[in-house]
């Protein structure tokens, strides 16, 4: 397998466009059950922000050694400037839109003994001024980049997916997609999809042999009118699907600790691989040695050129 073009990354400039999340965690003891109802009480002993979603994508192309310029919506609240803060603090460049008519979205998690007990979120839909001002971001920034990512949560950033997919197309720029719900007719037309297992199954459908999916899959590609279709199995690696083509890798994790935001180490380590010059099998096998290494950290984290080297 061809090496990582390392001398080659810090040139590269990816666009991140999607759903940016704040996940804070609440990190404490638990030494006793509630009187008021059979659930742990959490003595909480230290708090921590980190970037979710969309800017998670951003801060893994980063970690990497590569540019990422993010285009998102954060609210007029104290959570928004947090999320401006991090992305400082990272080397991020940040067009972020202020929806005054909805909160950051925010996902709380609560830790105890290493375990996630419970996660509470914060969202609303965004308006239409918004998403607006989202395609002229998108529009001014184009030029500047060598791949775009949008990064699909469901949060209502992309709800207008198609007119960025089709402006992308027009600059001839790749345009990569870590997709979400049950109608990929949305995504006509984009490069890439990185849908998970779960998430393909939804899409078109459960299957019982390897052959079963291949057929799934190239039918979809062909629908979509994608370059490539990569899907993540988790412990059983990653398929992608080109050209009437079939190429897999098995896992990589030693061991899985927690699965949060490693798609968006997948994706971001794919963006990087293109941006380099790498070819869409060169780049799954670095993504999913990506992949494993995000699964054995706990939370939305990073994986670094250091780590992947």
């Amino acid at each position: 397998m061809k090496s990582f073009p390392w001398d080659q990354v810090e040139r590269a400039r990816v666009l991140v466009i999607g759903d940016v999340m704040l996940d804070r965690y609440w990190f404490g003891q638990v030494e006793r059950i509630s009187p008021e109802a059979p659930v742990p009480v959490v003595r909480v002993m230290r708090k921590e922000d980190r970037l979710g979603g969309a800017a998670n994508v951003a801060r893994n192309i980063v970690a990497l050694g590569a540019q990422a310029t993010l285009i998102g919506l954060v609210g007029a609240d104290s959570d928004g400037q947090t999320v401006r803060t991090l992305l400082q603090a990272d080397g991020i460049q940040e067009r972020l839109v202020v929806d005054e008519q909805r909160p950051t979205t925010l996902k709380l998690r609560v830790i105890g003994r290493q375990q996630q007990l419970i996660r509470v979120d914060f969202e609303e839909q965004p308006t239409s001024l918004a998403l607006s001002s989202i395609h002229q971001s998108m529009r001014s920034l184009l030029a500047q980049h060598d791949v775009v990512v949008l990064s699909d949560y469901a949060k209502g950033a992309l709800k207008e997916v198609q007119s960025l997919i089709t402006l992308a197309r027009q600059a001839k720029i790749p345009v990569l997609v870590d997709p979400k719900g049950e109608d990929y007719s949305r995504y006509h037309g984009a490069t890439l999809l990185t849908p998970n297992r779960l998430e393909m199954k939804q899409a078109v459908g459960a299957w019982q042999t390897e052959e079963e999916l291949e057929h799934k899959a190239q039918q979809l590609r062909q629908q979509l009118a994608l370059e490539a279709l990569l899907i993540t199995r988790s412990e059983q690696g990653m398929s992608i699907f080109v050209d009437e083509a079939r190429h897999h890798v098995d896992a990589q994790a030693k061991e899985v600790f927690d699965v949060s935001g490693a798609g968006d180490t997948v994706l971001a380590t794919l963006a990087v691989g293109r941006a380099t010059g790498l070819d869409w099998v060169q780049a799954m096998y670095w993504a999913n040695r990506a992949g494993g290494i995000a699964v054995g950290k706990l939370g939305t984290s990073v994986v670094t050129a250091k780590e992947l080297s």
